[in-house]
């Protein structure tokens, strides 16, 4: 079965900064939409627009035929699937089970397994490209799980996001998103480095900028954050508590592999001290600063 606007109910569990967004594509494209998160004005102008809001996930479980989450941590993810009142506990037989959220790897293959037994389907689908790939519905979509399950709900993937790819069975698109968390970690590094060197030698980095960006040197972040940093804005397309949690996950899947990951290591580290200066609910491009202003 390939799922449709005419005969699906999509319940969305998480609308922050990525998730109303991708949530909000889904309402406009004709899906009856159901939502709950923890703070509800969060899904205020998804509610004035027909969305129907829960009390629990439960509720929204058990009223909905593809259900996606989209939540801080592990330890929400592990509560709102496997919990007594939770997901997998309420979902109808045959229900799509979507997570979002950047996880475990072991925790999507333990959701994969507990929801076989109950008849469910389960994916996790992290996501990349911050709040602009949200917004216009481009972000870069991780999938694990049974390749039967992701083409169904595929046409759910294509309206909020643009490279869409299938990696293997389950944890494999939390594995996949590891990957891309710890090429972005040295990145950011590399990129405040940077401009932080073209400010520091009396160039304008917006000049610099333009002639860098297009190079060898080309990146998501370089191109997207940098004019962020430049300007000195530092809200968040995606959080640095949340950074740093992924940076965890990814570190300590490394290590069970025997993997060593230097980089990251440090860049966790950077943005650890950011932490503790209070800016965890700042974007991750605020390590500009720590190069400007807070290693002086």
């Amino acid at each position: 079965m390939i799922v449709s606007p005419e005969q699906t109910t999509v319940g969305f569990i998480g609308t922050g900064v990525m998730g109303k967004s991708m949530a909000g594509h889904l309402q406009k494209a004709g899906y009856a939409l159901h939502v709950y998160t923890r703070t509800a004005a969060k899904a205020e102008e998804l509610i004035k627009q027909g969305a129907t809001w829960h009390e629990s996930p439960a509720s929204l479980a058990a009223a909905c035929g593809v259900i996606i989450t989209m939540v801080g941590y592990p330890k929400d993810v592990e509560e709102i699937y496997l919990g007594e009142n939770g997901i997998i506990a309420n979902a109808p037989s045959g229900a799509y089970l979507i997570d979002m959220t950047t996880s475990s790897p072991q925790l999507a293959a333990r959701i994969y397994e507990e929801a076989l037994k109950s008849g469910l389907h389960a994916l996790d689908a992290p996501v990349s490209g911050g709040d602009i790939g949200a917004k216009n519905a481009k972000l870069s979509i991780m999938v694990g799980g049974e390749k039967t399950d992701y083409e169904a709900v595929r046409p759910i993937f294509e309206l909020m996001g643009k490279n869409i790819v299938h990696q293997g069975p389950a944890g494999a698109g939390q594995h996949t998103k590891m990957c891309n968390q710890i090429a972005i970690a040295s990145n950011m590094m590399g990129v405040c480095e940077a401009l932080a060197y073209a400010k520091t030698s009396g160039l304008d980095p917006e000049i610099v900028l333009k002639s860098i960006e297009t190079g060898a040197a080309g990146s998501w972040s370089l191109s997207n954050l940098g004019p962020r940093m430049i300007a000195g804005d530092y809200e968040p397309g995606f959080f640095v508590k949340h950074f740093i949690k992924d940076m965890g996950i990814a570190l300590s899947s490394a290590e069970e592999m025997g993997l060593q990951t230097p980089g990251l290591a440090l860049a966790k580290s950077l943005y650890e001290e950011l932490s503790e200066l209070g800016y965890d609910d700042k974007g991750t491009q605020i390590l500009y600063q720590y190069y400007m202003k807070f290693s002086d």
